[in-house]
């Protein structure tokens, strides 16, 4: 199972690097022909700005582990490993359940804008804002695949990385 993680997410970056790449040329092309053309292209703003909601978004679902974000973990360090899990297992169930209670609505005004396209490419914007729903989906299954971690014993719970040794599932 790890192999598979490693695998998908060797993948999930390397998509990654293709939109910030390509964000990159969008902006350095936006800015030549507005300073050195002085001639705007509009399309480059509104790309660009389209790459950066699919980065974050895609980055945060496929990229970014738990260990990566910033915690305030006073309260969590001080208390027993046993509540420690405890802690784990409510938080992911909360973050499980809510994205769940939101995703229908979530899906509903996506599909909305399936009728709304973009000012200057006349992309339609359930496309571009479609990469949320499959953030939410992925923030299910990790925190899921977080819920059995703990429960099996792989993850340490001293500091929520898994633990020495042991590769995560």
């Amino acid at each position: 199972m790890a192999s598979v993680i490693r695998f998908f997410r060797a993948r999930a970056e390397n998509v990654a690097v293709g939109m910030l790449a390509a964000m990159f040329l969008i902006f350095i092309l936006q800015i030549t022909a507005r300073y050195l053309f002085r001639s705007p292209l509009g399309w480059t703003v509104e790309l660009s700005l389209t790459l950066w909601l699919w980065l974050v978004f895609w980055g945060s679902a496929f990229i970014l582990d738990d260990r990566d974000h910033v915690k305030f973990d006073v309260i969590y360090l001080s208390v027993s490993k046993r509540m420690r899990k405890l802690f784990v297992i409510i938080s992911a169930l909360a973050i499980i359940v809510g994205f769940a209670a939101a995703l229908p609505d979530t899906l509903d005004y996506i599909t909305f804008y399936k009728i709304k396209k973009s000012a200057i490419l006349h992309i339609r914007l359930d496309y571009v804002f479609s990469i949320y729903a499959v953030f939410a989906v992925a923030v299910i299954a990790a925190y899921a695949l977080r819920i059995v971690r703990i429960w099996r014993g792989v993850e340490d719970l001293s500091s929520g990385d898994p633990s020495p040794g042991q590769e995560a599932e």
